[in-house]
């Protein structure tokens, strides 16, 4: 007779984001921690420490807070009474002396002392420091939603664990030599913890793919060099309407060996003025092994000596339209030279370290991969190769392709001065790239550098995208000119300049405050504080809305596009685009913030419910 087998999985004791008490492997020391997930195969419970450490624990190591608690209670209830009753009857005995008849046996005194002890160790797991997440929240004490950074240089002051233990483990005599090894064992295992850096995480399989996975990545690859050379058609056009399809050109005019050397050249110059021993060395934000990588910052030197060398070409009759002529020729260098350089990087990505691969670019899938970058910082000796073409080669030619527009349209149109639209639009992205070169520091914070790896995302962004995309107004302004009065120039003035302004001083805000949080100039800014050790302004910009760098930028970028008139939607074609892409960035920004901050996200996001633009959620 067939006997039916049912096989009955264990029940699981603790559900996903309840708190509880997890013990540190190797040691006998419980720590507060949260339930993230549980693995049914392995039997495993996957928990996070306050200090933003994960890893997973059998349901042996994992007890609960309310047994913690009543061991607490004992102790507290029954040892204040013993000891007052003793002080107050045997002040003229000796100290290591109990009352009569109260005198404990050498069993209950360890029991009593084994119990102090752990209730002592336990405690100070709970003592709140500077940059933990420490809301409160996880045992059910009211909320404290924010700190300044006043209250976090007091709270270093007065958090000493080690030195609170050791305080009142030698308050008590009453131990005998047996305890006091007993003693002893404990307190070094509780320094040996405390000298142990947390374990870090290694970059494991990306699991959630972005830019709508290996299908969206891949028609990115071609949609967005075809974008370029579109606008690029679209200006040339005499009626630049998006039903006016530009005619395709030859295509061996679009290749010119002479232009792609200059494109080498420029590359190369660039790659000398950021090698020059000038400017300061600073450290970046922690890597996910706990290195940090040193930068030279010397992006607005690089930024003179290019001026220095155009202007000498310009005084020995260098024709430098040279470059509107041949813009077409420039960007398809341009992007094949990317191309070229995103093979070299996915190539090189493949001998890479696991703990250097970039977090979402470590799919396991190529096309994804090779588009995000599947490593984090390449660098060729200290040369860091994504760093370097974040600012210099694109951001600089930018600068260099606007200035080539005025001099052509200057000479085109018979013009001793340039147009008042051309003078505003050269004068506005001027001072947006000479602001991104003094501030290069800041670049070390965004999401580009700290969680992108160097792929043909950021390798044709910042080489193609940037300086032929973001000139497009000043390309624009060539072959259509437009005239505009001193009191619309002087209001779209005010318009950029309330742009700049709070675009300025909301990324100063944070990347001051990411630096030094401790800093006694920074004491008026409130924040939540994280898991991680950062935290999460409230006050300020960054109190008005989540992004308000974002909504600096779309002002700037309206701003860009009000001289060129209102013929055309093609000059406007940046600021619809800046609109989606920062849209799209911020909504990446939301995801990966709740995925990193956690509850503390959830407290922010209810703090500021705005997240770009005022009273839009």
């Amino acid at each position: 007779m067939a006997r039916d087998c049912v096989w009955k999985m264990p029940s699981r004791k603790f559900a996903d984001g309840e708190v509880v008490m997890g013990r540190w492997p190797g040691s006998v020391l419980y720590y507060e921690v949260q339930v993230t997930s549980y693995d049914d195969v392995a039997h495993l419970y996957t928990v996070k420490y306050k200090d933003g450490t994960e890893l997973a624990l059998k349901e042996s190591d994992i007890r609960s807070q309310s047994s913690f608690k009543h061991r607490k209670s004992q102790s507290s209830s029954s040892s204040p009474s013993r000891r007052s009753s003793s002080r107050s009857r045997s002040r003229s005995r000796s100290p290591g002396r109990p009352a009569k008849g109260r005198r404990r046996s050498a069993s209950q005194s360890r029991e009593h002392k084994e119990d102090k002890k752990k209730t002592i160790q336990e405690t100070s797991l709970a003592l709140p420091k500077p940059s933990e997440n420490n809301t409160k929240r996880y045992n059910g004490e009211p909320e404290s939603t924010e700190k300044n950074a006043k209250s976090c240089i007091i709270l270093e002051q007065k958090l000493k664990p080690d030195l609170e233990i050791k305080r009142v483990l030698e308050q008590y005599s009453l131990r005998s030599r047996k305890d006091d090894k007993k003693k002893e064992e404990i307190y070094s295992e509780k320094k040996t913890f405390a000298a142990v850096k947390p374990i870090e995480k290694v970059p494991t399989k990306t699991k959630e793919l972005e830019f709508g996975g290996r299908i969206g990545t891949f028609m990115l690859i071609l949609l967005l060099p075809a974008t370029v050379f579109y606008l690029l058609l679209m200006c040339e056009q005499e009626d630049p309407s998006l039903l006016n399809f530009p005619p395709l050109p030859a295509l061996e005019s679009l290749w010119d060996g002479r232009v792609f050397g200059v494109i080498l050249l420029w590359f190369f110059l660039q790659a000398v003025f950021y090698l020059l021993p000038i400017g300061k060395v600073v450290e970046g934000l922690p890597l996910s092994s706990g290195r940090k990588l040193q930068y030279r910052i010397n992006g607005f030197y690089a930024f003179i000596l290019t001026a220095a060398a155009i202007g000498v070409l310009l005084y020995f009759q260098f024709e430098l339209h040279y470059l509107y002529d041949h813009l077409m020729q420039f960007a398809v260098s341009a992007a094949a030279f990317s191309l070229a350089l995103s093979i070299y990087l996915y190539a090189r990505s493949l001998k890479a370290p696991e703990e250097e691969l970039a977090p979402g670019g470590n799919s396991g899938y190529f096309i994804y991969d090779f588009f995000t970058g599947h490593e984090l910082n390449p660098r060729i000796g200290s040369f860091d190769l994504k760093y370097f073409c974040e600012l210099r080669p694109g951001l600089i030619g930018w600068v260099v392709i606007n200035l080539a527009m005025l001099l052509a349209e200057m000479k085109i149109h018979n013009l001793s001065v340039p147009s008042l639209s051309m003078i505003l639009v050269n004068s506005f992205q001027l001072l947006y790239v000479v602001d991104a070169l003094w501030n290069e520091e800041a670049v070390l914070t965004t999401m580009d550098i700290t969680h992108d790896g160097f792929g043909f995302m950021l390798a044709f962004g910042d080489l193609v995208w940037v300086p032929f995309v973001y000139s497009l107004q000043a390309f624009y302004l060539v072959g259509h000119p437009t005239t505009i009065t001193w009191p619309v120039a002087a209001a779209i003035t005010v318009l950029n300049c309330i742009g700049y302004y709070i675009f300025r001083s909301a990324n100063s805000q944070k990347n001051n405050f990411r630096r030094n949080p401790a800093d006694p100039k920074l004491a008026n800014l409130k924040f939540i504080p994280t898991a991680t050790g950062k935290g999460l302004l409230v006050t300020g910009w960054w109190g008005f809305v989540r992004h308000p760098n974002y909504l600096g930028d779309i002002i700037m970028a309206l701003a860009w596009s009000l001289p060129c008139g209102f013929n055309h939607i093609l000059p406007y074609f940046y600021v619809i685009y800046f609109i989606c892409l920062l849209v799209h960035r911020e909504a990446r920004d939301e995801h990966h913030c709740k995925q990193k901050y956690g509850l503390a996200w959830e407290r922010y996001c209810q703090r500021v419910p705005y997240r770009i633009f005022p009273y839009i959620y």
